[in-house]
């Protein structure tokens, strides 16, 4: 999507800064970040965007529906690529990470309840907290992915 006819459908204007945003939240490892993430990734970049300018932004993409904020509890907002299809998420409550799952049996499990109570379910969140495995045993995340690698910590022994 990171192209500037992607932002144009969206009705935004393909600035640099839009398309460098964009870019960044795209990757793969870069599932969950919030404004301040962005922010570093750019500065790592050598991008010299301000923090406001994220900022505006991300709340442009929110609007324009390429981006889902999600507001995890302890006033944390995190931003992700809007890609169409529906996930739920677990968070570490101990390192911040955000895990993503899809489970068909609680998905159908809300329905039925809405449909009992008489709803018509337009849109959903499901948030669970808790502590990851290796904060738990080890005091450090072993979810957590190598800088760079796109491997998880627990497979490549380093932990």
């Amino acid at each position: 999507m990171s192209d500037s006819t992607d932002l144009k459908k969206a009705g935004l204007k393909a600035t640099l800064p839009r398309l460098k945003i964009l870019g960044i939240l795209e990757e793969p490892r870069a599932r969950h970040m919030t404004a301040e993430d962005v922010y570093k990734a750019l500065l790592d970049m050598g991008e010299e965007v301000g923090l406001a300018t994220v900022y505006r932004v991300l709340t442009q993409f929110e609007s324009a529906g390429l981006v889902i904020r999600h507001n995890f509890e302890g006033g944390r907002s995190v931003f992700e690529v809007n890609q169409g299809g529906h996930h739920d998420h677990v968070v570490c409550v101990e390192c911040g990470e955000v895990f993503e799952f899809y489970d068909p049996a609680i998905e159908e499990r809300q329905r039925r309840v809405a449909e009992t109570l008489g709803f018509h379910v337009d849109s959903h969140s499901l948030y669970m907290y808790g502590t990851c495995l290796g904060m738990k045993r080890e005091g450090k995340c072993s979810k957590r992915l190598i800088p760079g690698s796109g491997v998880p910590r627990e497979r490549d022994g380093r932990g």
